[in-house]
């Protein structure tokens, strides 16, 4: 059985190990439940218990000097994916953003202390909405925190990853998806976002190789790299049609956070399903242009070609393309050693995981608890063990 870091070295040199890796460490936890709830449908904790999660992880970045890895990613992306037009992307995304600085100074943190944590992610179509979403999002943001919250300026800026967006790949002419992609990233880049994600060709009808990975790294190496025109940094500056864009989406945005207010803020209108309802809508809508053709979509609903192969998952084992699937024995591996790793340790990991409750009912810090019962527990256990403190979700009906 592989040893743990702490059972490697004494506690003092193993406590110095930690710290300083606390505050070098970089990455982001995606852990927007408000999303989840409007867009995703993957909550498994109840809301309350979920913003408690999000706010401990927030208050343990502060108290141990967690500087460089974003304790949420405040998601528009999976909203867009569901459906929602760029307007209500950015709208209910940064309404959410809003809502957990709201969440975490109720907690008595410092804004000057969390903002840096938070990152956004959005997502990036062919709408001329998306020319400027980034310029929309930060202008907002910067404006709010600056004279709303008396926030620095560090914590005024705001950072997001852009990915380029899943819904707008189609199995009918599926090489066509690189060329959408290759303007959504362009798209992305001439808006200054801070990172960028290339979804691959395929990803319309399975996991992606490695030839389609390749690919969509390529258009990014491309645009950043042979493109004369993203050697400037800000190329649309001045441009009418952005200026005017610009204008015209951030007033937008301003109305649905009028539509929110009205309804009693973010949570409050979660309470009716407003959010849902209306991603719902828009996705009805798009759907009804894309079958009826009034949005054109190329080699899809028109200019299609006759002869193109389309798949079908009944006839895979004839179809030409590479399918990434797993094999059964890759999945009994798997749950093979999960079922090891529930078993190994049992006393321990009850010990832990009873601890890891007790925790939590007296509303300690449930994340730091969990960084040492996740060295004896699996998710699952941990999952269980927490239901029957934070309750599970129930949607609003």
């Amino acid at each position: 059985m592989k040893r743990r870091g702490d059972e490697l070295v004494d506690a003092e040199t193993y406590a110095a190990i930690k710290a300083r890796t606390l505050q070098t460490v970089r990455g982001t936890v995606q852990a927007d439940i408000l999303k989840e709830d409007q867009a995703q449908n993957t909550c498994i904790f109840s809301t309350p218990f979920a913003l408690k999660l999000m706010g401990d992880v927030q208050q343990y970045y502060i108290d141990h000097g967690v500087r460089n890895h974003y304790s949420v990613s405040i998601s528009g992306y999976h909203i867009a994916e569901a459906g929602a037009n760029p307007i209500t992307q950015l709208a209910l995304t940064l309404a959410n953003g809003f809502t957990y600085v709201e969440y975490y100074r109720s907690r008595g943190m410092d804004i000057n202390k969390f903002a840096p944590n938070l990152s956004f992610f959005f997502s990036n179509g062919l709408d001329p909405e998306y020319t400027v979403i980034g310029r929309v999002a930060r202008r907002i943001w910067a404006v709010t925190m600056r004279d709303m919250y008396g926030a620095d300026q560090r914590s005024q800026k705001l950072k997001y990853h852009i990915q380029t967006s899943g819904r707008s790949l189609h199995a009918q002419e599926i090489d066509f998806n690189d060329i959408r992609t290759t303007l959504q990233a362009l798209l992305a880049i001439q808006d200054n976002a801070n990172s960028l994600h290339t979804n691959a060709y395929d990803e319309a009808i399975t996991t992606p190789t490695e030839e389609s990975v390749r690919r969509a790294l390529a258009i990014q190496l491309i645009v950043n790299k042979e493109s004369g025109w993203t050697k400037t940094e800000n190329p649309m500056q001045g441009s009418f049609i952005v200026e005017e864009l610009t204008d015209l989406v951030e007033q937008a945005v301003l109305e649905e956070f009028e539509a929110i207010s009205r309804r009693g803020g973010v949570l409050g209108a979660m309470e009716t399903m407003y959010q849902r309802g209306k991603i719902q809508d828009e996705s009805m809508y798009y759907e009804h242009l894309k079958h009826d053709g009034t949005l054109p979509i190329i080699g899809v609903n028109t200019f299609q070609n006759p002869n193109a192969q389309v798949f079908d998952e009944s006839s895979a084992d004839d179809f030409e393309m590479e399918l990434a699937r797993a094999t059964p024995e890759e999945k009994e591996n798997c749950l093979a050693r999960v079922t090891d790793r529930q078993t190994a340790e049992s006393e321990a990991t009850q010990a832990a995981l009873g601890q890891l409750q007790e925790v939590a009912r007296l509303g300690g810090n449930v994340f730091e608890e969990l960084m040492e019962t996740v060295k004896v527990a699996s998710l699952g256990q941990i999952t269980d063990a927490l239901f029957n403190v934070g309750g599970q979700y129930r949607r609003n009906m």
